[in-house]
């Protein structure tokens, strides 16, 4: 499993064969259970069902590693009218966005500033804009470039990687300025000098920064599909007498939907990362990476009759 894993991640990372599967679309309805589609639009659609069920959602449009200043000028636009539809259309949810894609690489002070023009336009509309999280290459200039943004809005929030062996400095750094955190396992292939290699010291890295995630009294974001971690951050809340309005659960778009609605039945807030668009391949695949129950769905459905 180990060397599938390792394969899945290498070919995720192939942008020729990333692009040419891509140009097929989504053909295959497989892709669709972890993908809203490749148009906002579609996206949408897949929103207002999710918050008609008692979910709030993140939207991202897939893309990342832009080679070009166009490339990033267009990803910019796309989360700027993503904002100002899902505003439009009322619905309960906020954006999530990649810096590669909005040229990072290219331009960081030109990357700052599209991120300030998707922040400002969320903010006018008293919503929020959530900065993922990347391989480790991209690590300390993600959180400088999040560090200079929070300086000019509150709008904006980071996500953290538990296997990181950093995190917890950084964890505590960001919780002395007051920042929104989406803590999560990381979907990365990292070497061990850097990330814990072992899922359960991965676990148990988890559990220590959702204590101190919890404990700081922001409101900050549980992104786990793992039931072990949601049974220790919802027994720790309840130890610490937190209450289910003071931090939300996040999930991705059709996975554990079982898990899902199980915690909105519960009463606990719930969002959902929906990602779309034509550059999905990298994120599928990094889908399959990172649990084989998701491969072993995918083989069934190549090979139905």
């Amino acid at each position: 499993m180990v060397l599938i894993r390792d394969f899945i991640f290498w070919l995720s990372t192939k942008k020729k064969i990333t692009d040419a599967v891509a140009r097929h679309g989504m053909r295959f309805g497989f892709a669709r259970r972890f993908i809203a589609g490749e148009t906002l639009e579609e996206a949408l659609a897949a929103s207002g069902e999710l918050t008609s069920a008692g979910r709030r959602v993140s939207l991202n449009h897939l893309g990342e590693n832009v080679r070009t200043t166009a490339e990033a000028q267009r990803a910019r636009d796309s989360y700027i009218e993503m904002a100002r539809r899902l505003d439009a259309a009322l619905l309960d949810g906020n954006v999530s966005i990649k810096l590669t894609q909005l040229g990072l690489d290219l331009h960081s002070n030109r990357c700052q500033s599209s991120v300030m023009a998707i922040v400002q336009r969320a903010e006018s509309q008293g919503n929020f804009v959530r900065i993922d999280m990347e391989g480790s290459a991209h690590t300390e200039r993600t959180l400088g470039l999040f560090r200079q943004v929070r300086g000019d809005s509150r709008a904006v929030g980071i996500v953290i990687q538990a296997y990181l062996y950093r995190s917890e400095a950084d964890v505590r750094d960001l919780l002395r300025m007051g920042a929104r955190i989406r803590l999560c396992k990381g979907a990365y292939k990292e070497p061990k000098e850097i990330a814990f290699p072992r899922k359960r010291q991965v676990n148990e890295n988890y559990t220590k920064l959702m204590k101190m995630l919890l404990d700081s009294s922001y409101y900050h974001a549980i992104a786990t599909h793992d039931p072990r971690m949601i049974e220790a951050t919802i027994d720790y809340a309840a130890q610490q007498k937190i209450g289910k309005d003071a931090f939300e659960f996040q999930m991705l778009y059709g996975i554990r939907r079982d898990l899902q609605q199980q915690l909105v039945r519960d009463g606990y807030r719930l969002r959902i990362y929906i990602p779309y668009g034509t550059e999905w391949f990298p994120y599928f695949m990094r889908r399959l990476a990172e649990r084989p129950a998701n491969l072993f769905f995918v083989l069934k459905n190549v090979f139905r009759p």
